[in-house]
């Protein structure tokens, strides 16, 4: 009987600007030159939120997993704290295929990138900026910032407005900035109150979690602004959107639309909500259509035993 671990995970960290992401890089066991999967999580999450779930699974089929935290989050560096900037997770993303391409222990000819939720917007807009990965996958993905606004209704996008200028007044004067509630309960004041964002992010908490339910008010005006899925369209090479059907924060119709203009779009649709994809039977059905679409397109050898 062999009891020989799958795989090995290994504390690693890569230079993004001048600071530094901490992360996950799993590698399967008996494998030389895997390919390679980055992971990127949603909204102010940290990877310690199932990331590692999801990478056990591609890393038990053969395919190396980096699962890393964005830059002012979880124990990734950056100053001020919880400060969600678009364009800098774009680089944060952009520094960990730099960083996986410098590895000798995996094959940085074959890279693929994996978001979820706002992270899922970001591996549509990562695709579109770099035509040497091989594959993507977009979980419950952000795909439009102004559908999402409207989904959550006039009255409560208005309500972070004074949130939002209190902080953009903290950096002209030079304070902490002032934060917001990244998922509340419906009515309150947070970035996400649909009834099951709060008990949602919850659920995806381990003991030891570093995930602080807030962030500086200052991104709520650029989250509206951010379509990502309209870069659907400009990658060139397979790409798998997993749409929740009844997602309460990305509307799917309008997911659905832009996965559509993707010329090797591959959808997969499911019954569970946004936050449900992460635990029990969802994980499952996610998690084995992502291995058979990561193990066609990244093509693993079979560990040597």
């Amino acid at each position: 009987m062999n009891t020989t671990q799958p795989y090995t995970r290994h504390d690693v960290s890569f230079t993004s600007g001048e600071d530094t992401c901490a992360a996950w890089l799993y590698l399967p066991t008996g494998v030389t030159s895997p390919p390679v999967v980055i992971l990127g999580h949603g909204l102010g999450a940290t990877r310690e939120m199932r990331l590692d779930a999801f990478a056990e699974r591609f890393a038990t089929a053969g395919i190396a997993a980096l699962a890393f935290t964005y830059r002012h989050f979880g124990d990734s560096g950056g100053q001020p704290r919880q400060l969600l900037s678009i364009k800098r997770q774009l680089a944060d993303w952009d520094a960990a295929i730099a960083w996986v391409k410098t590895r000798r222990d995996v094959d940085g000819t074959r890279i693929a990138v994996w978001g979820s939720s706002f992270g899922g917007g970001h591996s549509i807009t990562v695709a579109s900026r770099h035509p040497e990965l091989t594959a993507a996958v977009a979980q419950c993905p952000f795909t439009d910032g102004l559908a999402s606004a409207l989904a959550l209704g006039p009255a409560e996008s208005l309500k972070v407005l004074p949130s939002v200028a209190r902080d953009l007044a903290s950096i002209v004067l030079r304070r902490p900035p002032a934060m917001i509630p990244l998922a509340g309960l419906p009515g309150s004041l947070a970035l996400m109150n649909a009834p099951d964002a709060l008990p949602g992010y919850e659920a995806l908490l381990p003991p030891d979690t570093t995930f602080r339910n807030e962030v500086a008010a200052r991104v709520a005006p650029t989250i509206a602004a951010y379509r990502p899925g309209r870069s659907a369209k400009k990658i060139n090479f397979p790409i798998l959107f997993c749409v929740s059907n009844t997602d309460s924060v990305t509307p799917p119709a309008q997911t659905l639309r832009y996965a559509r203009t993707a010329p090797q779009g591959e959808i997969r649709r499911y019954d569970a909500g946004h936050f449900a994809f992460y635990l029990g039977e969802p994980f499952e059905a996610l998690v084995g259509d992502q291995v058979e679409f990561l193990t066609r397109q990244l093509q693993p050898a079979r560990a040597v035993v």
